[in-house]
């Protein structure tokens, strides 16, 4: 078993940043891609950026391509989300995936 713990989201006025971070622990025996996704309410979750396991390459949805960057400490088996500029239409409860597993989410709102 895998366990995620995500941290970081909050409050953030338009045009703020944010830096998520998510922590995996358990039985991890190999890296690993990871990735970021987002629900927000009555919408399907989707994938927001995504990190290979040594961290050369990475993956954006358009919608936060230059605004966001998703970065990864293999030593201390965490990834994280900079999130900068941030728009109303970025809220949602952001999630953590590593193989199958979930994180419990954590909530970002952008509003003024």
């Amino acid at each position: 078993q895998v366990q995620l713990v995500e941290s970081g989201g909050g409050l953030v006025q338009p045009g703020g940043s944010l830096r998520l971070s998510c922590v995996a622990s358990g039985s991890i025996r190999n890296i690993y891609a990871m990735g970021w996704y987002r629900q927000a309410p009555g919408k399907q979750r989707e994938l927001v950026a995504e990190i290979t396991s040594t961290g050369s390459r990475t993956n954006y949805a358009d919608s936060v391509k230059g605004r966001f960057t998703i970065s990864r400490d293999n030593a201390k088996n965490t990834v994280y989300l900079q999130m900068n500029s941030l728009k109303p239409e970025d809220t949602a409860v952001y999630y953590c995936k590593f193989r199958v597993y979930w994180g419990q989410g954590t909530q970002v709102t952008v509003s003024s």
